[in-house]
C-alpha cells in the first residue's frame, strides 16, 4: 500500500509541476512588416493592423493561450484577456505593463515577465488580436 501512495504522490509532484505558472518560458516571436514601436508607449498604435493581429494571434497561442485559454477564452486559471476594455487607454498601460513585468503576489509567480523577451511590437499584436475577440459569452 505504501507504494501506491509513493506513486500517486510522485504523479501529483509532476502533474503539479508541468502545469504550474512557473514554467512557461516565453518564446520570441516574430514582426517583420511592423513598424519599431517605442518601449514608453502605453496606448496601443497596433489596433486594426491586420498585420499586427495575424502576428498576435500566433504570438498569443505561442506565449499565452495555456494560461489564458485557448481563443483566450480562459478554463479559470488565469484572468480571460476579452474581457478587457478596447476603448479603454488606460486597459492599454494596465496590459502592456502587465506582459512586460509580470504578476507576483507573495513570492508566487502568477504570470512570468516577458519584457526580455517579448518586443513592444509583439505585445501590442497580442493585444491587437485579442481585441477582434468576441465578447458574447463573458
Amino acid at each position: 500500500m505504501k507504494s501506491i501512495n509513493k506513486i500517486a504522490l510522485s504523479l501529483l509532484a509532476v502533474t503539479t509541476l508541468a502545469f504550474s505558472h512557473g514554467d512557461v518560458n516565453p518564446q520570441p516571436v516574430e514582426t517583420k512588416g511592423l513598424e519599431k514601436i517605442a518601449d514608453d508607449v502605453i496606448v496601443n498604435p497596433l489596433r486594426e493592423n491586420a498585420i499586427a493581429i495575424e502576428i498576435g494571434k500566433s504570438a498569443y497561442n505561442t506565449n499565452c493561450a495555456r494560461c489564458h485559454g485557448l481563443g483566450a477564452i480562459s478554463g479559470g486559471v488565469a484572468p480571460d484577456l476579452r474581457a478587457l476594455d478596447a476603448a479603454d487607454d488606460d486597459i492599454d498601460e494596465y496590459f502592456i505593463n502587465k506582459v512586460k513585468d509580470g504578476a507576483v503576489r507573495n513570492g508566487n509567480v502568477y504570470m512570468p515577465p516577458f519584457k526580455e523577451v517579448l518586443s513592444p511590437e509583439a505585445i501590442w499584436s497580442i493585444r491587437s488580436w485579442i481585441e477582434t475577440l468576441p465578447t458574447d459569452d463573458l
